[in-house]
């Protein structure tokens, strides 16, 4: 399914996760001038991960680094996930992997 074709709210947030995937995510990120690498696909699903089966958590930067460290090669920081996701790892990654927007405060 087509990005197009998603229903979306006001923000270009997904309004059903479920109707997410590898393909939307890439269309997402093409509309958020990001650039998509395996690291990504790593928070993006840790991410969804917590979400989904976390009672809809939605971890901030710290939780993040903690959560994917032992999945990561090499020291991960926070600076890493801003690399990735320059407008912020919570809400950008966050809307790449088709979530609700985060309510904490700050990214755009």
């Amino acid at each position: 399914m087509a990005l197009a074709d998603l229903e979306r709210d006001d923000h270009g947030y997904l309004k059903d996760l479920n109707e997410w995937n590898e393909d939307v995510a890439r269309e997402l990120a093409e509309e958020e001038g990001v650039n998509l690498t395996d690291d990504s696909f790593k928070l993006i699903n840790f991410l969804r991960g917590e979400y989904i089966n976390n009672n809809a958590n939605q971890p901030n930067e710290r939780n993040m680094v903690k959560g994917l460290k032992d999945d990561w090669k090499g020291k991960l920081s926070t600076k890493e996930l801003y690399a990735l996701f320059p407008k912020g790892p919570a809400k950008q990654a966050g809307k790449i992997a088709g979530l609700p927007e985060t309510k904490r405060k700050g990214g755009y």
